[in-house]
């Protein structure tokens, strides 16, 4: 229990940060990016108040090139690599392109027209013209159409730089949320455990107590047990003798669940797993108990091939079986009929048994195998018990590494679902 509630913690925790951690990234990458748009922008706008001011040129016209040799985009020839500090300073630029009324690019200018071919700058204007819109992106480069008379411009600011910068922050910050992140979650589970161990403690001491408190009211419940009935043979049958007869075996069986149970808290049957034919122990306390569903007014149909196997406790197994019988029994309404099957799916066994009766509110089904827990309701106030039988049962399926799940409708039909891992046979399990 204590494990699961860490483990619940643990996760919740890594979750929050995870989440915390990717809005920061994203936080900052929505950031940057929105810088580089609106800077786009911005100079675009610029770009267009200043149209018409620089000397056009035509496709295909020869033209000097700058003192210092910058290299063009990949595709084109004819330039030495210049130091890197160069090439990022030419990384970003703007251009200029003119279009025909049929679309077609008669001339482009730019600042550094060293960077870029006739043949790029054509595909550019394809490609723009085909979003059919007046402004937009492609890859790292943001356009914007101007119409002047018959002339059609195609403005282009080229970005690389800043999204390079962009994506060179988006991948520090990565690395950086990341570690932090990762020791975050560590702190965390260490505090998580530093914070649960009193409770941890705590647990373990009230375990402990049950356990040593059940061993200790076994001597004098045996002691009252064998004095009442040396007196019920000397006097004979007597009213108050036979309750306290009956509040003895009442008490005896309530201190052998809490026995049980903290055997199984302190998982001490683990050494006694073995290959179980679990259709033979199924059938070993089902059918005797026909007649004590016969004597409560119900009828009890089983449905339990032959040859079904599973690694487990043959006596634990029959013990949960007979938990969910006796549930049944004693909620079914009059005359119901109680159900039980067992069936084989690939490596999964599934023990089931249904009932007819009250239906059991959500909120109860939430907490039905809680220890000591009874529903609030009056059938459930007339049937004996210490609310401890679904606890033993949930707790042998998690022994056996499986587990137990309540189901109930509104028409009252109520079920209970064992899955178990299993085996094909003796054989394989051995």
């Amino acid at each position: 229990m204590i494990g699961r509630l860490r483990r619940r913690m643990t996760l919740l925790v890594t979750m929050i940060l995870i989440l915390v951690t990717a809005g920061i990234i994203f936080s900052i990458n929505y950031a940057n990016w929105r810088q580089i748009v609106m800077q786009a922008e911005e100079i675009l706008d610029r770009l267009a108040e200043n149209n018409g001011k620089r000397p056009s040129r035509k496709s295909g016209e020869e033209r000097k090139l700058p003192e210092i040799d910058v290299p063009p985009p990949e595709g084109t020839k004819g330039r030495q690599p210049p130091g890197l500090a160069d090439t990022l300073v030419d990384l970003s630029n703007s251009y200029q392109i003119t279009l025909s009324e049929d679309n077609e690019v008669t001339g482009w200018t730019s600042e550094r027209a060293d960077l870029y071919s006739d043949e790029q700058i054509e595909e550019f204007a394809a490609a723009a013209l085909a979003e059919s819109r007046s402004s937009g992106r492609i890859g790292t480069q943001f356009y914007r159409f101007l119409s002047e008379g018959k002339t059609r411009m195609l403005l282009v600011l080229d970005q690389r730089l800043e999204i390079m910068r962009a994506r060179s922050v988006l991948r520090m910050s990565c690395a950086a949320a990341g570690i932090a992140c990762l020791l975050l979650c560590l702190g965390a589970y260490f505090l998580i455990r530093v914070l649960i161990r009193p409770v941890q403690e705590a647990f373990d001491r009230q375990r402990q107590f049950v356990s040593d408190a059940s061993h200790e009211l076994k001597t004098p419940l045996a002691v009252i047990s064998a004095n009442a009935q040396v007196l019920r043979e000397e006097i004979g049958e007597n009213e108050h003798l036979e309750y306290t007869l009956s509040e003895v075996r009442r008490s005896d069986r309530l201190v052998k669940n809490l026995l049980e149970l903290a055997r199984l808290d302190q998982k001490k049957y683990s050494a006694q797993m073995g290959p179980v034919d679990l259709s033979k122990a199924i059938l070993e306390v089902t059918l005797p108990f026909e007649s004590t569903a016969f004597e409560a007014g119900h009828r009890l149909e089983i449905q339990v091939p032959e040859d079904i196997w599973c690694i487990g406790n043959a006596d634990m197994l029959k013990q949960l079986t007979v938990i969910l019988l006796s549930n049944a029994v004693k909620y079914s309404v009059e005359g119901g009929e109680i159900f039980l099957s067992l069936t084989a799916r690939g490596h999964v066994r599934e023990l089931k048994v249904v009932n007819m009766g009250e239906p059991i509110p959500k909120e109860d089904l939430e907490r039905i195998f809680d220890r000591f827990y009874r529903r609030d309701s009056s059938h459930a106030r007339d049937v004996e018990g210490f609310g401890l039988g679904l606890s033993l049962a949930d707790a042998i399926a998690k022994a056996h590494k499986g587990k137990i799940t309540a189901k109930s409708t509104q028409e009252g039909e109520t079920s209970f679902t064992v899955t178990l891992p299993g085996t094909a046979s003796r054989s394989a399990a051995s």
